[in-house]
C-alpha cells in the first residue's frame, strides 16, 4: 500500500521507511530536512521537502493520496521544548493539526501517530506504567506531544478515520544525533569514542526503558498492516536500566576505563520511566526482540564507522 511517512528523513522515521520499503510498500516521506538528512531517504522512496505547517502540506497529501499516515515529524528535544516552548508547540501541536487537515481534505482515513511514553506519563505511581495510567507530563513536549494525541483522537471521531498512538519508550540506535535529540545513549557513545568525558546527571540511578529502533521500526510497521488497531499502544521493552549501569556496559564497548563524572541533577527529572507493553503484544503481536547488549552493541559500532567517514 502507499505510505506517507512526515519525519521520514530523521532518526526513528528513516528507520520506518527502510522497514516499510522492505516490506513491500510504497513509501513517500514529508521532512522539512531541519533535523533529518537527504541522504537518510532511499532511492526508492520519494522525499517532499515541507514543513508540516506550511500550506504547501495540502497539495503533498492530495497528491500522494496514501493509504496510512505514519507521523513521526516533531520537535523532539525536551531542552527545547523548556527554553522555547512556543516553537515546540508550533511543530507539535499546530503541526499535527495542519497534518490532520491535509488528512482529511484528502480523505486520509488512518493514521499511525509516535506519540511519547515516559515524557507523557511523567513520574508514575504504577510499574510498568500501562496505557491507562494518567498523564502527568513535566515538560513542554511531553505536553504537546499528549495534546497532539487528543487531536488526533477528535480527527477520528469527526472523520471516521482509525488512529493508532504509539507511545514510545526511549529510543536508541544508529542515526541518533547526540547533539540533536539528545538521547543520552547517542551522548555517551560519541563522547567515549572521541575521548571526551561523560556527565551524569545526578547520582545516575534514575531509570529509563531503552527501545531499540529497529525494533520501533517493526511495531510501526505491524500498526500499519493492521488497519482495524485503534488506541494508544506502549512501545516498550519492559525492563529498566539505571544511567549509571548504561555507562558502564557502553564505557566496557568503546574500552573506556574512565569513570563518568557526577554533575548536579536536572530540575524535574523522572527518578524511573518504566513502560508496560502488554497491549502491543495484544493487539499488534509486539515485543521488543532485541536485548540491550545487543542494540548498544549496533549502536556503538555504526557510531564507529561514521567517525572514520
Amino acid at each position: 500500500m502507499r505510505v506517507l511517512v512526515t519525519g521520514g528523513a530523521g532518526f526513528v522515521g528513516s528507520h520506518v521507511v527502510d522497514r516499510l520499503l522492505a516490506d513491500g510498500h510504497t513509501v513517500d516521506v514529508v521532512d522539512n530536512l531541519a533535523t533529518g538528512r537527504r541522504d537518510r531517504v532511499p532511492a526508492a522512496a520519494r522525499l517532499h521537502v515541507c514543513d508540516l505547517r506550511d500550506a504547501r502540506l495540502d497539495d503533498v497529501v492530495a497528491g500522494v493520496r496514501p493509504a496510512v499516515v505514519v507521523h513521526v515529524a516533531a520537535q523532539a528535544a525536551v531542552s527545547r521544548s523548556v527554553t522555547d516552548p512556543r516553537f515546540d508547540a508550533s511543530v507539535n501541536v499546530l503541526g499535527t493539526i495542519g497534518l490532520l487537515e491535509a488528512c482529511r481534505r484528502a480523505g486520509v482515513r488512518r493514521a499511525v501517530y509516535t506519540s511519547t511514553g515516559g515524557a507523557g506519563y511523567g513520574d508514575t505511581d504504577v510499574l510498568p506504567t500501562p496505557e491507562d495510567h494518567p498523564l502527568r507530563p513535566s515538560s513542554p513536549y511531553g505536553v504537546s506531544k499528549i495534546t497532539a494525541e487528543r487531536y488526533l483522537e477528535c480527527w477520528a471521531g469527526l472523520t471516521g478515520g482509525r488512529a493508532l498512538t504509539l507511545r514510545l519508550a526511549n529510543v536508541y540506535g544508529p542515526r541518533q544525533d547526540p547533539a540533536g535529540e539528545a538521547g543520552v545513549i547517542a551522548i555517551f557513545t560519541s563522547r567515549l569514542l572521541s575521548g571526551a568525558p561523560c556527565i551524569v546527571n545526578g547520582d545516575g540511578e534514575q531509570t529509563r526503558d531503552y527501545v531499540y529502533v529497529g525494533d520501533v521500526a517493526d511495531a510501526v510497521a505491524r500498526a500499519v498492516s493492521s488497519p482495524d488497531v485503534v488506541g494508544v499502544a506502549n512501545i516498550g521493552t519492559g525492563a529498566e536500566t539505571t544511567v549509571n549501569e548504561l555507562y558502564r556496559r557502553l564505557a566496557q564497548l568503546t574500552e573506556v576505563r574512565r569513570s563518568a563524572e557526577h554533575g548536579p541533577a536536572k530540575p524535574g527529572e523522572q527518578r524511573r520511566s518504566l513502560l508496560d507493553a502488554a497491549r502491543a503484544k495484544s493487539l499488534l503481536g509486539w515485543s521488543a526482540t532485541t536485548p540491550l547488549d545487543q542494540g548498544l552493541t549496533q549502536t556503538v559500532a555504526w557510531f564507529r564507522k561514521e567517525l572514520k567517514r
